[in-house]
């Protein structure tokens, strides 16, 4: 997928954080240890340095939801994670986000941390994000 492309989607997934811009999915993928996993309709862009991965972003079409395609693309980034050598894996998912919450959950991931108001919503309250 091309940059603009993944900015698309993720702009019709995202309000929580912002969505991306396609300049910002370029330098990502540009970058040393980013890669790419999923299709049209649901993405997962993670980061692998030494043993440890990082789940950047998780983005499905909104349309294309409660069909399993989340669950298989974090598949596919736990696979590809792996592959790059990975042991293990972190991320941070909007406390408000909880649909995404209980797809971690359910994949075996566990809170090992909160940053309090670290995702800004414009006018209303800073949300934690959960590690």
């Amino acid at each position: 997928m091309t940059p603009g492309a993944l900015a698309q989607l993720h702009a019709a997934a995202m309000t929580l954080p912002r969505p991306w811009t396609s300049d910002e999915f370029a330098a990502l993928l540009a970058a040393p240890g980013v890669f790419l996993t999923g299709d049209v309709h649901a993405i997962a862009l993670g980061r692998v340095a030494a043993d440890e991965a990082e789940l950047l972003t998780l983005a499905t079409d909104p349309a294309r939801r409660r069909q399993g395609r989340a669950r298989a693309t974090l598949a596919a980034f736990e696979a590809e994670a792996r592959r790059r050598g990975a042991v293990r894996s972190l991320l941070e998912v909007a406390e408000t986000n909880t649909p995404a919450i209980a797809l971690y959950q359910t994949a075996g991931y566990v809170q090992t941390s909160r940053r309090p108001g670290y995702y800004r919503t414009g006018n209303g309250p800073a949300v934690a994000a959960l590690l």
